[in-house]
């Protein structure tokens, strides 16, 4: 059976195989390959990022209508509404996508910095939620105050008292200064004692980086009171962490923020009128059945936010709240597919006819050729043992002085090729061959950086789906570890016998082999570093006409060597100049060949830091 690398878990029907290839389930269902090919035929090398803005909008509508779906159900009073939080991705190509396809949602930004607050501000349309969070100044508040006057519905999150009064001193300053103006809605954000599980979990409870305490929030009710501002407190936010894997705790915070916007209600709060309840919604990363780490559905999360909202509502008798989220994970993750080349195999140069056979070999070594040479299905296991057996002891041997190197490249290859046969020869569900692949993995050098485009990988063990976009209906037989091109150990995605990733035996110097990394679009790229200054993969944007035709738009090249140079604050031009001197005043070299070695180099100064594969060279 060939393997569907997880795809009915984690793919939400979004791509599908078919044949050898991986297809974009909409459209006229163009394959992975092809886009890449397209792309790569007009001359950009490296890794790609694909963006898929039809995924941006399946997701925003989906959200949207099972919230619609569930008020209409329960017969709930209260609204949906929800921002998309800036965090999660601020890239243009991204969010002109996401306003153009969630046109007729009514679907706002949330900002956490004053820069993020600048693109909701320019970006979200009008009669649209901005939430804005985070801690915050004066000058952040002042920006606010800005946008309610420029027309925009926002809403300033206080994390601390001392926000609050900054509010009430930049209220007072447009007092003085504008004739009329427009205060903006106020919202608190609730420190619970309820906390979410995971890596995220730190995100709520007591112990959180963010929110007001029950004594601080009734202070901030007083203070809101005899300032006569209580009429624009209309909104309370909790947020109990990303990627939420379990309904149960959502559950519980919701219980615990239902009462206390109840308690605020009865108390005279008559314009609270919303719950933020923030973002978490879970993406199913894994490609095996056992470690699925999202227990609910969409559907159950909009069922039980719903209904406990309405029953706190109803036994409070207050009226029920408008719902926002801020779901971030939920809606970018699935947009985006990074496409990598794979650069080399690394048993590939363990071929027969890199045998350098003597006249007389060792006796080990002609024993490991029999081996070789006669293993089958019927004695792979013992034949397997005994070759391994023979490579420890050809090794004592050469440490000892009694074999040379030609005898031990011999012993290598030849323990290699026998593996080979051995893994193809072995059943499938062979303990043997379990135990073989946990021990020899083939290693995989892939074209890209793991912490340019999968930092969540390398800070806190993420695992994103994997797979080859070719050669799919051929059973693929190697355990496979992937190697990125930095020279960092820790730029290695690990064989995992719990989630075992297999690759097809491909010679990378005849045919291309593409591996795409999937769900990689919230947070990877905003949170991608440049170690080893490699820069943001090539992307591009992948969009349907109505008769279902691809095209490619928005292409954004990688950066070149000395973009990358400048960002870091090199003087590029200074640089320049010595590398020029250097050459020109060569003594090494004739006038001639010093401007071929210019040319050379400015080619070169020219093109990224990822690497060139075979075929892009030949092209």
């Amino acid at each position: 059976m060939k393997d569907d690398y997880g795809l009915s878990i984690w793919g939400e029907n979004n791509f599908e195989i078919k044949g050898d290839d991986v297809l974009v389930s909409y459209g006229k269902k163009p394959t992975l390959l092809q886009i890449t090919k397209e792309i790569r035929e007009k001359g950009y090398k490296g890794p790609i990022l694909l963006r898929f803005p039809h995924l941006i909008k399946k997701q925003i509508d989906l959200l949207f209508s099972e919230f619609k779906r569930a008020s209409s159900e329960f017969n709930y009073k209260g609204a949906f509404k929800a921002v998309f939080p800036l965090k999660v991705n601020q890239f243009p190509n991204f969010i002109n996508e996401l306003i153009e396809v969630s046109n007729g949602h009514n679907y706002g930004l949330e900002a956490g910095s004053k820069a993020e607050l600048i693109i909701a501000m320019a970006k979200t349309p009008m009669g649209a939620p901005i939430t804005v969070n985070g801690f915050k100044d004066k000058e952040m508040i002042a920006l606010c105050f800005i946008a309610a006057n420029s027309g925009h519905d926002i809403t300033i999150t206080i994390e601390g008292l001392n926000e609050l009064k900054t509010i009430l001193e930049v209220n007072r300053e447009f007092q003085q200064e504008f004739n009329s103006y427009v205060t903006p809605k106020i919202g608190m954000r609730i420190r619970l004692h309820s906390s979410g599980i995971g890596a995220w979990a730190k995100s709520g409870g007591y112990s959180s980086k963010f929110g007001l305490t029950s004594t601080e929030l009734l202070e901030a009710f007083d203070i809101l009171k005899s300032n006569h501002l209580l009429d624009r407190f209309y909104m309370i936010h909790f947020h109990i962490g990303s990627q939420m894997e379990e309904i149960g705790p959502l559950k519980k915070a919701l219980r615990e923020a239902g009462n206390i916007y109840a308690d605020l209600k009865k108390r005279g709060a008559t314009a609270l009128n919303a719950i933020n309840i923030g973002g978490g919604l879970a993406v199913e990363y894994s490609q095996v059945p056992k470690s699925k780490s999202r227990n609910y559905s969409i559907k159950e999360f909009a069922n039980d936010v719903i209904f406990l909202m309405q029953e706190i509502a109803k036994n409070k008798g207050v009226k029920e709240p408008d719902i926002f989220t801020e779901s971030g994970r939920f809606i970018a993750a699935s947009h985006s597919v990074l496409i990598a080349p794979v650069l080399e195999l690394f048993s590939q140069e363990y071929h027969e006819k890199s045998l350098r056979l003597k006249e007389k070999n060792p006796p080990l070594i002609e024993e490991l050729y029999d081996l070789y040479t006669s293993i089958n299905r019927q004695n792979a296991t013992e034949y397997l043992h005994d070759a391994i057996d023979h490579l420890e002891s050809l090794l004592t041997l050469f440490d000892l002085g009694y074999i040379d190197l030609e005898d031990r490249s011999n012993t290598e290859i030849l323990v290699n090729l026998i593996i080979k046969k051995a893994i193809s020869l072995l059943a499938e569900d062979s303990k043997e061959l379990v135990r073989l692949q946990n021990k020899f993995q083939e290693k995989y050098l892939v074209n890209f950086s793991i912490f340019q485009s999968l930092p969540d990988f390398w800070g806190l063990g993420q695992t994103f789906p994997i797979m080859p976009i070719s050669n799919l209906s051929k059973k693929a037989t190697q355990a496979a570890s992937i190697w990125d091109i930095t020279c960092d150990s820790d730029g290695e995605i690990a064989f995992n016998e719990n989630a075992p990733l297999k690759l097809h035996d491909i010679d990378v110097s005849k045919e291309e082999y593409f591996l795409a990394f999937f769900l990689t679009g919230a947070y990877q790229e905003i949170l991608g570093m440049r170690h080893n200054l490699f820069t943001h993969p090539t992307e591009a944007t992948i969009k349907f006409d109505k008769d279902g035709n691809y095209k490619i738009e928005n292409i954004l090249e990688a950066q070149n060597i000395m973009d990358i140079l400048e960002d870091i604050d090199y003087d590029i031009g200074a640089i320049d100049k010595k590398l020029k001197s250097n050459i020109e005043e060569s003594t090494l070299i004739d006038e001639t060949q010093k401007h071929i070695l210019l040319g050379k180099l400015y080619l070169y100064l020219s093109e990224n830091s990822y690497l060139k594969t075979i075929q892009a060279t030949k092209g």
